[in-house]
């Protein structure tokens, strides 16, 4: 009963006393019910204001970063060293340079017109020391079929809609610093691709989060990612971020993949 009570009262004393929780409230009662790929400019939350392409997007990114916190890493360093790949529109800059004001972010953005965006978001809220490249994560330097979607899901498994951008291999990027504090790879479905090359280049990684990505079209390789980080000296968390009913039963795919997990990786 004790419990029952606690589990009860819990939202209401977090709505009380977190400011983040009673602002992600606001903003789903006012933006959430929008249609996808509306864009609207000078959207306000908290104290910023940016420029959105998909409201529904912005509204569960807010929530994710500033209410669930699921950035948040503990740093010795005064100016941390983080790579932002899939850094869309910016919340996710936004959020570190609010958790570490002299933190030096390298932001990777592969869709031209979000990475736009991205830019003009940092600029008018005055967030600084953030390095964009407007190139898509990947395994060399030639360039790779990306499918813009116009929100938070551009990705290379795209099957229609297809434009050749820049890349960058990812790869090359770590070996040059000393020390990275946080890699994020958030990239739909590139992940894999992308570690397996940079699987001996981790050793200057401290914390590492994985958007992973089970496409319908192809094999799972959720064992090979966990396999990298156990190889390269991570312990790991996972979170599911879409589950289902009675697994076993219920098999019917959800969209265009069948599983989506949170990765968290902390060095040992």
């Amino acid at each position: 009963m004790k419990k029952l009570l606690k589990d009860m009262v819990r939202p209401l004393w977090h709505y009380i006393n977190n400011p983040s929780v009673r602002e992600f409230l606001r903003i789903h009662d006012k933006w959430g019910g929008y249609e996808r790929r509306k864009r609207v400019s000078n959207v306000k939350f908290l104290s910023y204001s940016f420029d959105v392409p998909d409201l529904p997007s912005f509204v569960w990114q807010f929530k994710e970063l500033f209410v669930d916190k699921i950035y948040k890493f503990e740093s010795t360093d005064q100016s941390p060293v983080i790579y932002d790949c899939g850094a869309n529109i910016g919340m996710s800059c936004l959020y570190f340079k609010n958790l570490y004001p002299s933190s030096k972010i390298i932001a990777f953005e592969a869709d031209k017109a979000i990475a736009d965006t991205l830019g003009n978001n940092l600029l008018k809220n005055d967030i600084n020391n953030i390095k964009i490249i407007n190139k898509a994560v990947w395994i060399n330097n030639d360039g790779v079929e990306f499918g813009a979607d116009g929100a938070d899901g551009g990705s290379i498994n795209c099957t229609s809609h297809k434009v050749r951008v820049g890349s960058i291999r990812l790869k090359e990027y770590l070996n040059k610093e000393k020390k990275i504090n946080l890699l994020k790879i958030d990239i739909e479905g590139a992940e894999h691709e992308v570690l397996q090359d940079c699987r001996n280049s981790l050793h200057n990684v401290e914390h590492i989060f994985i958007e992973y990505h089970s496409w319908n079209s192809s094999n799972q390789k959720l064992s090979r990612i966990l396999n990298i980080l156990e190889e390269s000296g991570f312990r790991y968390y996972m979170e599911t971020i879409s589950s289902r009913k009675l697994p076993f039963i219920n098999r019917e795919n959800q969209g265009d993949m069948d599983l989506q997990l949170n990765i968290f990786g902390v060095r040992e």
